[in-house]
């Protein structure tokens, strides 16, 4: 048996900013130890984007059309891949897929991009369909990155996401918790749309926006901020409460984000509360007037890594999800979740 497997993990986020694609080499008995060879961030053409923008809406037939195309522009794309930049066949493609619905209160959850065409089109062993099982258990299906956190970054206490939505990974002596914190790029990426911009780059548009007081209040209002974990959010939170409410003030675009920056910002300080490690990772990272509203008054210790881990430590993590999965090794934590027991989540295929 070889000392290492190579792996393709592949990310894509609610935000629909395209399929993230990271190649790593793990050593086969202990994952901890592993090497980033390449990865590449693929756009997704202008049709494939538009569906997937508006899939929530469309019926299952549809869904399920969507899902075989999906997975045929995976496959595709990672054969590209591997071949433009010179790479040996992996081992394994580990997928987390494209999130249609996330509602665990309803036993919903459904994660596309087929698998059994991703092996075809590949002839690679793919696994997919990593938050069903979870959901089954009576968990969250969700975040699942943790796992991550704790096997290859483990020296931070605190791992946060800055992505389609901003989810934290907390680790103290005993044990690993985890959640989504509120919405990020799903709600500043919606506003920039409006104004012809493909997402607030540098946080440039919300910088000159005025904070709504009165906004920014009922925002943080809402109901999910007074749960605790586990819980988890979706795109279908977005729809039914952030933009409702925020339809209601009848403002600019540019104040929307400056206001929305200032939400996320607050909820973030919410949730951390001590001067340890704070690894920053995911694309809002790059937002500097995020990141300077985060530093305003605060006395968390926040790091920000190379650019490779910012934009695709999540897809190193679903490559990891990947290992522990064919392996038959714990790669979902009930401590995070709330599923009535730890277990190994994905479908296999190939």
């Amino acid at each position: 048996m070889s000392n290492s497997i190579k792996i393709i993990g592949l990310m894509s986020g609610t935000s629909v900013d395209g399929l993230d694609i990271c190649y790593v080499s793990f050593d086969n008995h202990d994952p901890s130890n592993y090497e980033i060879i390449d990865c590449d961030t693929i756009d997704y053409d202008y049709n494939l984007k538009t569906k997937l923008k508006s899939i929530i809406k469309l019926d299952k037939d549809k869904i399920k059309q969507i899902d075989k195309e999906l997975g045929e522009f995976i496959g595709l794309n990672v054969i590209k891949f591997i071949n433009k930049n010179k790479l040996d066949k992996p081992d394994l493609i580990s997928s987390h897929g494209h999130t249609v619905f996330h509602e665990p209160k309803f036993n919903k959850t459904l994660q596309i991009g087929n698998g059994e065409i991703i092996n075809k089109i590949t002839g690679v062993k793919t696994v997919n369909n990593f938050r069903e099982k979870d959901v089954k258990l009576g968990g969250q299906g969700a975040p699942l990155v943790p796992i991550g956190d704790k096997l290859l970054f483990n020296d931070y206490k605190y791992c946060l996401n800055l992505g389609g939505f901003i989810n934290i990974s907390v680790k103290d002596s005993s044990k690993i918790f985890a959640y989504d914190i509120c919405p990020l790029n799903t709600v500043l990426n919606h506003y920039a749309n409006k104004l012809r911009y493909e997402c607030d780059l540098d946080g440039k548009l919300s910088k000159k926006g005025i904070i709504n007081i009165d906004l920014f209040n009922e925002l943080n209002n809402l109901n999910y901020y007074k749960k605790t974990y586990p819980k988890s959010l979706g795109f279908e939170f977005v729809i039914k409460n952030i933009f409702p409410i925020i339809e209601k003030y009848k403002i600019k675009e540019v104040d929307i984000l400056a206001t929305f920056i200032k939400h996320a910002s607050f909820q973030i300080k919410r949730n951390i509360n001590d001067g340890s490690k704070v690894l920053l990772t995911g694309g809002g990272t790059f937002n500097k007037n995020l990141i300077q509203s985060l530093n305003l008054d605060s006395k968390i210790n926040f790091i920000v890594p190379n650019k490779r881990i910012i934009n695709y430590k999540e897809s190193l993590i679903f490559a990891l999800l990947g290992y522990l999965k064919v392996n038959n090794k714990v790669n979902c934590l009930s401590s995070v979740t709330g599923a009535s027991k730890d277990h190994s989540s994905g479908d296999i295929h190939g």
